[in-house]
C-alpha cells in the first residue's frame, strides 16, 4: 500500500496558491503495423508474438518510418490547429529500462511534426454553467511505445515493482506508433484547473476518435495522460493577467499513465492538496514522477523526474528526415471531419435535444450510434429511444459498451420502421430486440419467425373490446360517468385477450367510442 501523504484542504490551497498544470497525452495509433517495422499491433495477442529484429533493436536491423502513422500525426496536428513542419527528424531518447530493449526510444525532440496549436474546450463549472478555456498546444510529436512490464508476487498476483518477486516482459507493444501531445503550462483556471484537465483530455479523445486514428480506449492504454501539477503563490485576482504570468512556476510533479477522465481530474486535485501541505509545512516539493492509485485516489512517489539533458537526445542516424510537401498536408487537411463540438451542437439542434439530453447521449457513448441509425432511416426520436432506453439498460447490466451489444444502426432503423408502420407495438418490439441480440437475425426476420405482428382485423379487435366491456360493467360505468382514466383497466384486459398483439392507442380509442365518451 502507498504511504499516505498529508494533504491540505483544497479551499486553503486555492487561497494561497494558483495551480499550474501541463498535460502530456499519448495517443496510440490504430495502424496495422508498428512505427518502424512490419509487426502487427493487435491488442491482446499472446506475449512476445508480435516482435522482430527491428522492434527488438537487434544489431544490423534498420527501421523504416510507417507512412500511415506519419499521415495520422499530421492529421492530429491539423485538427489541433498546429503548424506542420516542412522538415523534421527523429531522435534517440536514451535511458535504460527493461521494457525498451534498445536502451533508447525513437522519438522526436527539437523538431516535432506539429507545433504551436490550440484547442478551445468547454469546461463545466459544477453549477450548471460552463466557460471556454483555450489550451495552448506546444507540440505533437511521433514516437514509439515501450513494452509492458508485469511485476508478479509469489502467489502469482500482479503488483507494483516494490514487493514483487519477479517481472515478466512483453514486447508486443514495443514499437507501436504513438503521437504525444504536449500542452504549454495552463494557468489562470484556479479552482477549475482539475475540470479543465478533464475537459481537455475528453475533447482530445473525441478528436482522435473522429479522425479514426485511434480507438482512444483509456482503459486499454491506447490513450494515456501524464498530468504535471505545480503550485505558485497567487499574484492577485486576475490570474491570467501579466502579473500572474510573471510569477515563477513552482516545482512540478508528473503523475504517470492516468487512464480515465475521472482519474485525470482526481489526480490533479490530489496533487494540489498534497503539494499544498508540503509547501505549507515549509518543505519543498520534489520534482519526480508519481504513481496514481485508482482505489485510494492518491499518488505515490516514483522516480526523480529527468530533464531533457538527462536523456542525451541526438538525431536518429538510421532514419531519414520526414518532409511532408505542402500538397500532401493540404490533401490531409481535406480529410478532416467536422470538429466534434461543432457536430454535437448541430445534431442537438437537428434532434431537438436539451443540453441535459445531449450530455446524457454523449456520456453514454450513443451519439455516433444514434447518428448512424438516423442515416440508416430511423427517426431521431426513435433511434434515441432504443439506444438510450432498452439497449443502454441491457449494456449497463452486462457492463458492456453500447457498440459491443451486437446491435447495428441498421437493426435499429429497421425496428423503428416496423413500429412506425404499425406492425409492432413497443412490447412486441422489445421481444424482437431480444431475438436480434440473441443472434436470431434482423428485426423483420425475428418478427416473422416469432409470429409477432399487430392484429390488423378490426372486427376481431372490436369483438374483444365488446367482450371486455360486457365482463367489466362496473368499470365501464365509471368511464361513462367521466372517469376516463378508469379505461386503463379495460385496455389492459383487451391487450391480454389479444395476447399483446394490438395497438394500445387504437384499443383505447375503440373503447371510448363504444362507451360513447369523447377521448
Amino acid at each position: 500500500m502507498p504511504v499516505t501523504d498529508d494533504v491540505l484542504d483544497l479551499t486553503e490551497v486555492l487561497a494561497s496558491y494558483d495551480p499550474v498544470i501541463g498535460l502530456e497525452v499519448h495517443v496510440e495509433l490504430s495502424t496495422a503495423t508498428k512505427m518502424f517495422c512490419g509487426c502487427a499491433t493487435t491488442f491482446g495477442a499472446a506475449p512476445n508474438t508480435q516482435t522482430c529484429p527491428v522492434c527488438l533493436g537487434l544489431p544490423g536491423a534498420l527501421p523504416v518510418a510507417n507512412a500511415a502513422a506519419v499521415d495520422a500525426a499530421i492529421r492530429i496536428g491539423l485538427a489541433l490547429n498546429c503548424s506542420i513542419a516542412q522538415r523534421c527528424r527523429f531522435a534517440r531518447k536514451n535511458y535504460f529500462y527493461p521494457d525498451m530493449t534498445k536502451n533508447f526510444q525513437t522519438s522526436q525532440y527539437d523538431e516535432p511534426i506539429a507545433f504551436d496549436g490550440h484547442l478551445d474546450v468547454e469546461v463545466p463549472t459544477g453549477d450548471g454553467g460552463s466557460f471556454t478555456y483555450r489550451v495552448e498546444i506546444e507540440r505533437a510529436h511521433m514516437e514509439e511505445d515501450a513494452g509492458k512490464s508485469t511485476h508478479v508476487t509469489t502467489g502469482g498476483g500482479s503488483s507494483r515493482i516494490v514487493g514483487a518477486d519477479h517481472s515478466l516482459l512483453d514486447y508486443n507493444r514495443a514499437g507501436t506508433p504513438l503521437v504525444e501531445i504536449v500542452t504549454r503550462p495552463l494557468v489562470g483556471a484556479g479552482e477549475h484547473a482539475p475540470a479543465v484537465a478533464r475537459a481537455y483530455v475528453g475533447a482530445l479523445r473525441d478528436i482522435v476518435r473522429a479522425l479514426d486514428v485511434s480507438d482512444a480506449r483509456m482503459e486499454q492504454g491506447s490513450l494515456r495522460c501524464d498530468a504535471n501539477v505545480s503550485l505558485r503563490p497567487r499574484a492577485g485576482e486576475d490570474r491570467r493577467g501579466p502579473e500572474q504570468l510573471a510569477v515563477p512556476l513552482g516545482t512540478r510533479t508528473e503523475t504517470k499513465n492516468v487512464n480515465s477522465l475521472r482519474s485525470v481530474e482526481r489526480a490533479v486535485v490530489y496533487e494540489m492538496t498534497r503539494q499544498g501541505a508540503v509547501l505549507g509545512s515549509g518543505a519543498a516539493v520534489t520534482q519526480e514522477t508519481r504513481h496514481w492509485h485508482e482505489d485510494s485516489g492518491t499518488t505515490s512517489a516514483g522516480r526523480p523526474k529527468s530533464d531533457a539533458d538527462d536523456y542525451r537526445y541526438f538525431p536518429e542516424p538510421d532514419l531519414v528526415p520526414v518532409a511532408p510537401s505542402a500538397e500532401r498536408v493540404e490533401k490531409l487537411r481535406a480529410t478532416l471531419p467536422e470538429p466534434p463540438d461543432r457536430r454535437r451542437r448541430r445534431l442537438q439542434g437537428e434532434w431537438g435535444l436539451s443540453d441535459l439530453e445531449l450530455r446524457d447521449v454523449v456520456g453514454s457513448g450513443a451519439l455516433d450510434l444514434i447518428d448512424a441509425s438516423v442515416a440508416a432511416g430511423a427517426s431521431p426520436a426513435g433511434a434515441r429511444k432504443w439506444w438510450m432506453g432498452e439497449v443502454l439498460r441491457r449494456a449497463n447490466a452486462q457492463a458492456r459498451e453500447l457498440g459491443e451489444m451486437g446491435l447495428t444502426p441498421e437493426h435499429v432503423a429497421e425496428l423503428d420502421a416496423l413500429v412506425g408502420a404499425g406492425r409492432l407495438n413497443d412490447s412486441m418490439a422489445r421481444q424482437v430486440l431480444d431475438g436480434v441480440l440473441a443472434g436470431e437475425g434482423t428485426p423483420e426476420q425475428v418478427a416473422d419467425d416469432r409470429g409477432l405482428a399487430l392484429v390488423s382485423d378490426d372486427g376481431a379487435l372490436t369483438d374483444a373490446v365488446d367482450r371486455v366491456i360486457a365482463a367489466n360493467e362496473a368499470v365501464a360505468a365509471k368511464v361513462r360517468g367521466g372517469k376516463v382514466a378508469a379505461a386503463g383497466a379495460l385496455i389492459g384486459q383487451v391487450m391480454k385477450e389479444m395476447k399483446g398483439q394490438a395497438d394500445a392507442a387504437k384499443v383505447r380509442a375503440l373503447i371510448l367510442e363504444r362507451l360513447g365518451v369523447a377521448g
